[in-house]
């Protein structure tokens, strides 16, 4: 079976690819496995700074692959999101690296939970999300229902969720769901870029700044002073902090190090 993730390292930046364009990068169990594999193994290069992950072809992903799930040997869905779907999800958000989501296309169901679950997402004029799932009798998943109320709102999150409601690229950076809206020819060197511009950053600073930004959520404000004081103790105590004081005083970039 060839492989259905593409996964390629340069300039410190890690490019995932959704790599089933002829059937819009539906996840099917190999898809979702190989996935997974890719981001355990960008977690293991300390050469990675940043990560770019998009689909081949005019997709980013549709979704859940439906003529899988009429398989006889199909797993419950319960189990399906437990055993595969979930785990995806929670290496994206525990990768201390930050993760650009280069829309390419249609982010429907699952694809577009994917979407969302990224750090920064930005669109081709003629990408557009669809949560869709109510069109087949299911709810949102894949961390959906947590992710965009954070993004757009709880009242804009209902009605794409409950309406099923697709958004088009000028919509979603309307409503803050996508940070850039670009030509689709210019979207990978856009994403790129973006990407390239965090793995110039300090390793250890960003991989907390997301951390703190995931948990602030369940925090009260008091909490979260604390827990920034605590991160800016540990990030004040690096040398890529060090070296920052320096290059601002004598004029120069930082070379960050992780250090």
């Amino acid at each position: 079976m060839a492989p259905t993730i593409r996964l390629e390292v340069a300039d410190a930046v890690a490019t995932i690819t959704l790599d089933r364009p002829d059937a819009l990068n539906a996840l099917t169990v190999p898809m979702k496995e190989e996935l997974l594999n890719a981001l355990h193994a960008v977690e293991a290069d300390s050469a990675v700074r940043a990560v770019v992950l998009t689909g081949a072809g005019r997709a980013f992903c549709a979704g859940q692959d439906l003529h899988e799930r009429l398989q006889p040997d199909a797993a419950p869905l319960g189990d399906e999101l437990r055993l595969r779907y979930n785990p995806i999800i929670r290496a994206m958000r525990a990768l201390d690296r930050p993760i650009v989501g280069a829309i390419n296309g249609v982010a429907a169901g699952a694809g577009a939970s994917l979407a969302f679950a990224c750090d920064v997402r930005v669109a081709a004029e003629g990408a557009s999300f669809a949560l869709a799932f109510g069109r087949v009798g299911l709810i949102p998943d894949c961390g959906a229902t947590w992710f965009l109320p954070r993004l757009v709102g709880t009242a804009r999150a209902a009605e794409i969720a409950l309406l099923n409601v697709p958004i088009p690229a000028a919509r979603a950076l309307e409503i803050g769901l996508v940070a850039q809206v670009v030509a689709g020819e210019a979207l990978l060197t856009t994403a790129l870029e973006v990407a390239g511009r965090l793995a110039a950053g300090a390793p250890r600073s960003i991989a907390m700044t997301k951390r703190a930004l995931d948990e602030s959520w369940g925090r009260s404000l008091d909490e979260a002073l604390e827990a920034e004081a605590d991160l800016q103790d540990a990030a004040g105590r690096t040398a890529d902090h060090a070296e920052g004081i320096a290059a601002f005083i004598e004029k120069r970039p930082p070379r960050f190090t992780g250090a």
